[in-house]
């Protein structure tokens, strides 16, 4: 019932952002496995794909935090064992150490029972600089911290070979800081009017 209200104050915050503001979009890609090959793969060749092997050996996981700034581009990472309230305050915390005193932070949340745990809540009333905006019920696509996670997928994890949740977790940690050595500001481009009528119209051809 409220995805045009949610829809609209998120978009609006990509498209017009307030001044002496930051923008943040902030997820967690849980549940990252540090996967081992059985063999080695083979490079592409001339007229020969790239090799994998279809088995591996898991050799644990991690939960990257991140917060993406749509301002500039930059990615403020954690890796973390868990995936609990506890990690997001811890992670929380680090951002707001991050960010300049004086600037208002406006963070763009899914529904995820973290985001909104008792104690996360609390930490919110004691940081008025804050304020969480929640994307609404399926709408992760909202989250511009969603195409961070796409690329580190592609560009790093999808073939990746990782003999430790250390190893692991530096390779994200380089990815993370070769971002930010050249990061591109977040574009949206589509109005919040001009997605309503497209899903109007997606919705009237169902029906």
């Amino acid at each position: 019932p409220d995805f045009l209200a949610k829809l609209t104050a998120i978009v609006g915050l990509y498209m017009a952002p307030p001044r002496h503001a930051v923008v943040l979009s902030v997820d967690e890609k849980s549940q990252i496995q540090a996967l081992d090959r059985t063999q080695p793969g083979l490079p592409i060749k001339p007229g020969k794909c790239g090799t994998m092997t279809h088995d591996y050996k898991r050799n644990g996981t991690t939960t990257l935090f991140a917060a993406l700034n749509v301002l500039d581009g930059t990615v403020l990472g954690r890796c973390m064992q868990r995936h609990r309230h506890q990690e997001f305050l811890r992670f929380l915390n680090a951002v707001e150490a991050a960010v300049p005193a004086g600037k208002l932070i406006h963070a763009i949340l899914d529904n995820y029972g973290t985001h909104k745990h008792p104690k996360v809540l609390a930490w919110l009333e004691r940081h008025p600089r804050w304020t969480f905006h929640f994307t609404p019920t399926s709408g992760s696509w909202l989250n511009a911290v969603e195409t961070f996670f796409s690329a580190l997928t592609r560009r790093r994890l999808r073939r990746g070979v990782f003999r430790s949740i250390v190893e692991l977790q530096e390779a994200i940690n380089r990815y993370i800081a070769e971002h930010n050595d050249d990061p591109a500001p977040f574009v949206w481009t589509r109005t919040a009017d001009q997605i309503t009528t497209k899903l109007n119209r997606l919705n009237a051809s169902v029906h």
